[in-house]
């Protein structure tokens, strides 16, 4: 039995162990900052470290097997699916974060927990959501936002997991799409700010793209974001037939190599090259002007690509006739009903009495993989076989 004594020496050895390696601009360990410190109860776990095995240990987690990246619709067990995804953002944002002195446990925490809110069928089935949000009136649907209310509001039957500050405003501005030359921390925001900024997110509208991460680290895994998807999508789309290695433009290529391996060497060695010493994140520009370049190569010849749009329409009829469905059984009160077997039972009345039932079944049907909602939908509208007999 570990002793009390034991956990303190331990925990003391870690303070000073942040005190002598970590850079002026790190986030240390005991700067976490819980809403209720009462739940935290102390062991040879940094704070940070905690917050990252409450993670991996939630249920949101163990689904990211079964949600895929950006491409849904392929069978084949080599491309990336979110659980390598945010596996490929903790390495890469852990290698910057060693080479600057930053907060590993830190990074780790947030790039593990960044995607726990992505719907079903990727940025595809986020957009869906979005626009049955707006059509229904109950504000927008963002990724980064669900992800951080899976934390606040969902796990654990609806009861708040207690993530610190830093976590979930590192989840929070994670947005890899948002790209920028430079990377400054909001080093002053407060848990007032973090809620104002959660809020804006499912209520506001484009200027919610525009709040950056209280930490270096947080900067850390939103540029990792980027570094790990843009060159993976290129190896996943050669490998599916969707476009061809010597496609991609040889200015890019010049700059940035036509491997995933060459891409992520680049950016990582030019960011903490330009990095070391700040308190601010940097590309140089002739890196940064190659990676606009890419994104947009990436953008318009493989997320937009007519090969993986073709059944965007029965995608998004899935989704819509779901949500319906749903609606419908729940203003029926039909007690019956998967919506309320499967997550209004198991919800915290809190939960139940603040959250308006349309986005009560946007909240489940953004937890589901792509299966478990092409399954919902297969049970409740294509007809069963009997077989030869009932």
């Amino acid at each position: 039995m570990i002793t009390n004594e034991i956990i303190s020496k331990v925990r003391n050895n870690n303070i000073s162990k942040e005190n002598q390696t970590f850079s002026e601009f790190a986030c240390k360990s005991i700067e976490a900052d819980y809403k209720d410190e009462k739940n935290e109860n102390p062991d040879v776990r940094s704070s940070f470290f905690h917050d990252s095995d409450k993670i991996i240990h939630s249920k949101a987690y163990s689904r990211y097997i079964d949600k895929t990246q950006v491409f849904s619709l392929f069978e084949n067990d080599h491309v990336t699916h979110r659980v390598l995804h945010v596996q490929f953002v903790a390495k890469i944002g852990r290698t910057i974060g060693r080479s600057l002195c930053l907060n590993e446990d830190l990074i780790e925490a947030i790039a593990l927990g960044h995607d726990l809110g992505h719907s079903p069928y990727g940025h595809d089935g986020e957009h869906i959501l979005d626009a049955i949000c707006k059509e229904h009136k109950i504000g927008f649907f963002r990724h980064n936002a669900q992800s951080v209310k899976c934390l606040m509001e969902l796990e654990g039957k609806g009861k708040n997991r207690n993530i610190s500050l830093q976590v979930l405003d590192g989840i929070l501005t994670h947005n890899g799409e948002m790209l920028s030359p430079e990377y400054h921390p909001d080093y002053n925001k407060s848990w007032e700010q973090f809620e104002f900024e959660y809020d804006r997110c499912f209520n506001g509208k484009k200027d919610f793209n525009k709040i950056r991460p209280m930490t270096l680290e947080g900067c850390v895994v939103r540029i990792s974001d980027i570094i790990a998807y843009i060159g993976r999508d290129i190896e996943d789309a050669i490998t599916l037939n969707v476009i061809k290695r010597d496609q991609l433009p040889s200015d890019i290529v010049d700059v940035l190599g036509n491997t995933n391996k060459t891409i992520i060497n680049c950016l990582v060695s030019d960011l903490i090259s330009q990095s070391i010493g700040k308190n601010y994140l940097a590309f140089s520009e002739n890196i940064y002007t190659a990676l606009i370049k890419l994104k947009k190569f990436n953008f318009h010849n493989i997320y937009k690509a007519p090969i993986i749009k073709t059944e965007n329409i029965k995608i998004e009829n899935m989704f819509i006739t779901l949500f319906n469905k749903y609606l419908d059984e729940v203003e029926k009160g039909d007690e019956k009903s998967l919506m309320n077997k499967m997550f209004l039972k198991k919800m915290d009345s809190a939960y139940l009495a603040k959250t308006n039932e349309k986005r009560q079944i946007i909240d489940f049907i953004a937890g589901m993989t792509d299966d478990y909602l092409k399954n919902q939908f297969k049970e409740m509208f294509f007809p069963k076989n009997f077989g030869y007999k009932i």
